[in-house]
């Protein structure tokens, strides 16, 4: 069965939206990733490398998640871009089969493919204009 969790984009301000929702909903973040602690980070500029590239709060069963569009990447924040449905599949084959049918019709910004953090990620509207994230991390 797939887990399915919003996943939100801000304009450099992730981390303060992130510490304002813990203190309405309480519990501690799952992950907090900076981009200085990508691959890439060097490569920026020095003030988006403390901005955040991931982060995930539990919420009941599910996990609210987050990152900052980086202007000096070409990102921005238009109607439809700041939210995405993040999909995690239960195997690879599965994982797959999601991206293969809710990306048929649609527009694949990132296919999906093993990154630099380890998990198998791919990021694409559907035919609708819905962004999805489909995530595949193998325990194996």
């Amino acid at each position: 069965m797939a887990l399915i969790n919003p996943y939100l984009n801000f304009l450099g301000n992730t981390e303060e939206a992130f510490n304002f929702y813990k203190s309405v909903f309480g519990g501690e973040f799952a992950m907090v990733m900076r981009f200085s602690d990508t691959d890439h980070g060097a490569n920026l500029p020095e003030e988006d490398r403390n901005k955040i590239m991931h982060i995930a709060l539990p919420i009941g069963g599910n996990m609210l998640m987050a990152t900052d569009c980086l202007p000096s990447m070409g990102q921005s924040l238009t109607a439809g871009n700041n939210f995405s449905i993040s999909v995690n599949g239960d195997s690879m084959e599965h994982t797959q089969k999601i991206f293969n049918e809710l990306s048929e019709g649609g527009t694949v910004l990132v296919p999906l493919k093993k990154e630099f953090w380890g998990d198998y990620f791919a990021l694409f509207f559907d035919k609708f204009g819905v962004q999805w994230m489909v995530n595949y991390r193998d325990t194996q």
